[in-house]
């Protein structure tokens, strides 16, 4: 037997997209990236779906399978909206940093919380007026601030670059 997927109708999209963030709100980020992917097959440009997608890949950052911070980043640099990108980026290493400190990689986390540092800065400077970037830079500093090791890995020299397993 031979399987194909099935194009949705441009008619369903709005519908498509909804089902997707529900499944997000189930804890089910694979079904969500399905959904997403399936809509942007028929609208490759779909805001919603691409941060809905992106965030739906962040979710999945706790496996440790490699290549997922790169996918959520390459799938948000496509939002249109500068606010948006910026923001989104700054959750998506956020959301990295976080993992990395779950899984004890401390100098890895240090380097995320970095970026996702610049990231909510440039996002507040380009709309001072939504809270987001700065309730999501409270929540990177009040992380560090109760932890000894990630705050010294954040003063200590170290590679640039983040990888999954220090």
């Amino acid at each position: 037997m031979h399987f194909e997927l099935k194009r949705l109708p441009a008619s369903s999209l709005q519908a498509a997209v909804a089902k997707a963030a529900h499944y997000r709100d189930l804890n089910q980020p694979e079904e969500a990236e399905s959904i997403c992917r399936d809509v942007l097959a028929v609208d490759p440009s779909h805001q919603v779906a691409l941060q809905i997608l992106g965030l739906a890949v962040t979710d999945r950052f706790t496996t440790g399978r490699v290549g997922l911070l790169e996918a959520a980043v390459e799938v948000f640099e496509q939002l249109a909206d500068a606010y948006q990108r910026t923001y989104h980026l700054g959750v998506a290493w956020e959301r990295a940093a976080k993992a990395h400190f779950e899984r004890q990689e401390i100098h890895s986390a240090a380097a995320a919380f970095e970026r996702a540092f610049i990231f909510f800065e440039k996002a507040e400077a380009l709309r001072p007026d939504l809270p987001d970037p700065l309730l999501r830079w409270n929540r990177c500093v009040r992380i560090l601030s109760t932890n000894a090791t990630l705050r010294e890995a954040m003063r200590a020299p170290r590679k640039t670059e983040v990888a999954f397993g220090d």
